[in-house]
């Protein structure tokens, strides 16, 4: 696939590796007979380290094909994750370096993951946007101190540390965004 044709989200082989794209930019020369050139922002898929890379419109890239299903966290084996496919129940285990900090999201029996496989095997997780953790650990409120809107760090049920409203207490259930690792609200 050339250059050109290459869109966000998909999936090129490059040095070896696999990438995600998720960012393009397009930057055109001013003068005559000027090559087009396409700095491509992509992820490691595993792992999401960030890679750079600037190519001509037609220089080629070999596209990998990834498939995403969706599953349902199961149970943890040891370090390794484990996840079902929600529609043939087949077992996904992605280990702890490949879930990385999304560890700190995952509670029993989370539903609307994503598992990403290239030749059927799993190699990154995809969360939902928000998922429900209890609190377990924060400071009580300080009265009289409602006038002001303090955060207050507070630890949750899966080991992660947030901050979250004065008024969150122990024992409540809170949406936390995964995207952004902040404080969404309160179930």
């Amino acid at each position: 696939m050339k250059a050109v044709d290459i869109k966000k989200g998909n999936v090129v082989e490059h040095n070896n590796g696999v990438y995600q794209i998720r960012d393009i930019e397009r930057s055109s020369p001013q003068g005559r007979g000027g090559n087009v050139t396409f700095r491509f922002t992509m992820y490691s898929v595993p792992g999401g380290t960030k890679l750079d890379l600037s190519l001509r419109a037609e220089d080629e890239m070999k596209e990998v094909d990834l498939v995403r299903r969706e599953a349902n966290f199961s149970y943890k084996d040891g370090e390794a994750f484990v996840f079902l496919d929600t529609e043939d129940f087949t077992p996904y285990q992605l280990d702890a370096d490949v879930v990385g900090e999304a560890a700190g999201y995952i509670t029993e029996s989370l539903e609307g993951c994503y598992v990403q496989l290239i030749d059927d095997a799993p190699v990154a997780l995809q969360l939902p946007p928000n998922v429900v953790l209890e609190v377990v650990d924060t400071p009580p409120e300080l009265k009289g101190g409602t006038a002001t809107k303090r955060p207050k760090p507070a630890k949750l049920s899966t080991g992660l540390e947030i901050m979250v409203p004065e008024y969150i207490v122990n024992g409540e259930k809170i949406y936390v965004s995964t995207l952004t690792g902040e404080f969404n609200g309160r179930v």
